[in-house]
């Protein structure tokens, strides 16, 4: 299956934040949309960088509340791992896998179209799987 598979399941809605927007502003719209990660952009098109609620609990370790008064563009990830429409389910597991990363948003041709979750790859990984299931059962049965 093709991550462009999941998008299209799921939509391509992609939540982004000001990098000049507080840490406090980004829990709101982490809270609103109900989502992990949020995209770092100043015209919602290109991508600066990518900030999620694992970021926010390692800095507020660190920094205590002060950190809500911080700007997004302090604690996130400036170097972001990407993916393509085309590449393959399996590939972005061992991605996601091997760099510890839940997020990945989806570029064509430089620009952003979606962004898939670990959870979105778990999710289409045990459908695929169902289906082959099915496939299987159905050929014992008729066989």
């Amino acid at each position: 299956m093709r991550i462009s598979e999941i998008l299209r399941r799921k939509g391509s809605g992609v939540v982004t934040i000001a990098p000049d927007a507080s840490v406090r502003e980004l829990l709101r719209v982490l809270a609103t949309h109900n989502v992990g990660a949020v995209i770092v952009s100043r015209d919602g098109a290109a991508m600066s960088g990518i900030v999620s609620e694992r970021d926010i609990v390692r800095r507020l370790n660190d920094q205590g509340a002060a950190l809500l008064d911080a700007s997004v563009s302090s604690i996130m990830t400036a170097a972001v791992h990407t993916c393509s429409p085309d590449d393959r389910v399996e590939t972005l597991n061992a991605t996601m896998t091997e760099h510890r990363i839940r997020h990945l948003p989806v570029l064509r041709e430089g620009r952003m179209i979606g962004i898939v979750s670990i959870g979105d790859v778990v999710k289409s990984q045990i459908s695929e799987l169902e289906t082959e299931r099915e496939a299987l059962v159905k050929y014992l049965q008729h066989g």
